[in-house]
């Protein structure tokens, strides 16, 4: 089978949400608990904020929201535009694959799509990362993310996040 990455539409957004949820599950319940976790998806992936949010992203040459697809079949999806702070500076805000899809390489295919739309709109990419998630921090380290800083996570004030950048 072959792997197709494209523009996410409205329509994803309940897939976008259910990727979201097992993959959430998978590497945070250890970390944040089950019941954060679960807030958490609710409030940043309800369905109405996700499908303005994907609307956004096409209304902007300086973000993307990707969806990847096997046979029809959402299995990862990605959202990065501009920093709040920085203007040359992108954040990578979301990037998820399916767990049972994982190490496939899908992730790696999303980052590729996202750095190939947003260079030239930008000199770097930029993402934060729980500390205590082993498969993102190997994720990034291995697509050549350098951690920069350590700082607190806004879910728990005791979990620490790595801050990740990497040249586009």
């Amino acid at each position: 089978m072959s792997l197709d990455v494209r523009c996410a539409v409205p329509d994803d957004a309940a897939a976008i949400r259910e990727i979201a949820r097992k993959s959430w599950h998978a590497a945070y319940d250890p970390i944040l608990g089950e019941e954060t976790v679960t807030e958490t998806i609710d409030q940043w992936y309800a369905l109405e904020n996700l499908k303005a949010s994907i609307t956004e992203s096409h209304a902007r040459e300086d973000a993307v929201c990707l969806i990847a697809e096997e046979a029809d079949e959402p299995v990862g999806f990605a959202h990065a535009g501009p920093h709040r702070d920085r203007p040359a500076v992108a954040s990578l805000n979301r990037i998820y694959v399916r767990p049972d899809r994982w190490g496939e390489g899908i992730g790696t295919a999303l980052l590729e799509h996202v750095q190939d739309s947003l260079r030239g709109e930008y000199d770097r990419l930029y993402l934060a990362v729980l500390a205590d998630n082993e498969v993102g921090v190997s994720f990034y380290e291995s697509a050549s993310f350098k951690r920069i800083r350590t700082q607190d996570s806004d879910l728990k004030p005791e979990v620490k996040e790595y801050v990740y950048t990497k040249p586009l």
